[in-house]
């Protein structure tokens, strides 16, 4: 089918933000937001996570071991938690509005308003799933570098600094605010078409006059039989 400059645009939003849902996820179950190199056994670097701190050495291998207790946490890494679990389902759903409201997609129920009202409702929710993807991974990048620069910290402690995840992370939320915007920029794009519900268009009468025939839309009615 040939695709519009509105769907197009729409298309355009559904990649980015598929995209950017797959990184979120991917950043979510990474170990590498945070990484500490030990300058007394370079052979060694631990990686910590949400869920799991790991230690990699050169002779063993990687072993990781899931986090006991969410209380026992820092506190961003709670937060970054829920959030990010939250930015998993907002995109989602987003996503799933959004398709709903392309122009490849064809429901007899769903009229003009309907699928630009679900393409505002799907961008809206991929920015807010942008929001609660970046705020924990900055949260934890602002507490490392925090914790990296404390001078109350003897100089001789190992540091945590920025894993890899973090950087997915943001590109992650990135992603889906462009994606977002371009989802609102489709729907402004949309022309202001009036949309008859379950109203079956006809011809007009055989009898009715050339000259009345003004091009207006009749609506079909079905006789009803009552049996008593």
């Amino acid at each position: 089918m040939a695709w519009s400059f509105q769907g197009r645009v729409h298309l355009g939003g559904l990649f980015l933000s598929l995209l950017g849902w797959v990184c979120s996820c991917v950043t979510t179950i990474l170990p590498q937001w945070k990484t500490l190199n030990l300058d007394l056994n370079e052979m060694e670097t631990w990686i910590m996570g949400l869920w799991e701190a790991c230690v990699n050495q050169e002779e063993v291998g990687t072993v990781c071991k899931a986090f006991e207790s969410f209380l026992s946490l820092p506190q961003e890494l709670q937060v970054s938690r829920i959030l990010m679990v939250a930015s998993h389902c907002l995109g989602l759903l987003g996503l799933l509005l959004s398709g709903c409201g392309s122009e490849c997609f064809q429901f007899h129920r769903i009229g003009w308003v309907s699928k630009r009202q679900l393409c505002l409702l799907g961008g809206t929710l991929e920015a807010s799933a942008s929001l609660t993807t970046l705020v924990p991974v900055s949260w934890v990048a602002y507490a490392t570098i925090r914790d990296f620069w404390d001078v109350s910290v003897p100089d001789i402690v190992p540091r945590w600094e920025f894993g890899d995840a973090l950087y997915l992370g943001w590109a992650a939320g990135v992603f889906m605010a462009l994606g977002g915007l371009l989802f609102i920029f489709s729907a402004c794009l949309e022309k202001d078409v009036p949309v008859l519900w379950m109203a079956d268009a006809i011809a007009p009468p055989a009898c009715a006059p050339a000259e009345e025939l003004d091009g207006s839309v009749y609506l079909a009615t079905q006789s009803m039989n009552i049996a008593i």
